[in-house]
């Protein structure tokens, strides 16, 4: 009969055979190798730490150290269900978590050290001077709008589904577009470096919850930001509150001042600086995202 006694020293017998095949003669190739995937985990981590998508991977880390005692304790039913719950998940979560997914890809494939919108900081200033007067504006006459500011993800398919414009981003000219009479108030305004070049533009409606608190240009100010890093400053019709919202997530009520020390800070990755480099773009890249 198999005692207890046997059983554990059958699994540290099994833990030191799979613990010495792997044993790695280390050398400069190997230091490298863990470099490079202490730092895949680590942009990961940083992606996730903020979605909802956080739990899946803390869910999979359990797995993994549940697959890894069933195997060394020969635990033949766990082994069993565990594995095919794998495999079940590898299917489901690219489902589930498809916006997730996409928004990574895109920002892996993002140039952010390649300046695409060259903005000085003078008109980067006016910008957002613009912008400020406007929303105080609209808030005070209870006018809805949604404006969307590209940063380095593209918007042309958000673009050419609206109305061509091509003008110099000023306060006048968004007053007159959002107002409520006017051909082009519906939808979203979008603007590239300092020109509105595109209104009445339709923006993925996110379904988020606690939607019934939210209306369509609030949830699509969510979904455009889940599909890109563009900033969405929005103005509700109901009740004159500005609100601004990045990455799929929304900052409500927010105040002239509070808006425009945001936008400072999230458009500055915007302007064009003279001796950018790779490395100064690194340690910029966090600062600028999460602003």
């Amino acid at each position: 009969m198999i005692t207890a006694t046997d059983k554990v020293l059958g699994a540290f017998d099994r833990t030191n055979y799979y613990l010495s095949g792997l044993r790695l003669n280390f050398g400069l190739s190997v230091v490298f190798d863990i470099i490079v995937v202490a730092i895949i985990f680590y942009w990961v981590y940083l992606f996730l730490r903020e979605t909802r998508a956080i739990r899946i991977l803390y869910g999979f880390l359990l797995l993994i150290v549940m697959m890894f005692i069933a195997k060394i304790f020969n635990l033949i039913l766990l082994n069993f269900i565990l594995k095919y719950l794998t495999t079940a998940l590898v299917v489901a979560i690219p489902i589930v978590f498809q916006p997730e997914l996409r928004q990574a890809l895109e920002k892996l494939g993002r140039p952010r050290f390649f300046s695409e919108l060259p903005l000085t900081k003078d008109s980067l200033t006016v910008l957002i001077d613009q912008l400020c007067e406007t929303a105080r504006e609209l808030s005070s006459s209870k006018t809805g709008a949604l404006i969307v500011i590209q940063r380095r993800s593209g918007l042309k398919e958000y673009i050419d589904n609206g109305v061509p414009v091509d003008a110099k981003v000023s306060s006048s000219i968004l007053n007159s577009i959002f107002y409520p009479k006017s051909p082009l108030h519906d939808g979203a305004v979008i603007i590239v470096g300092d020109r509105v070049v595109s209104a009445s533009s339709i923006l993925p409606v996110a379904e988020v919850e606690n939607s019934r608190n939210l209306g369509t240009r609030h949830r699509a100010a969510i979904g455009i930001g889940q599909v890109s890093d563009a900033v969405a400053v929005v103005v509700s019709e109901e009740t004159g509150s500005i609100s601004i919202a990045l990455g799929g997530e929304i900052e409500r009520r927010i105040t002239i001042d509070r808006l425009k020390q945001r936008l400072q800070r999230l458009l500055r990755s915007n302007i064009k600086e003279p001796n950018s480099t790779f490395f100064s773009w690194f340690r910029r890249k966090n600062k600028s995202e999460q602003g």
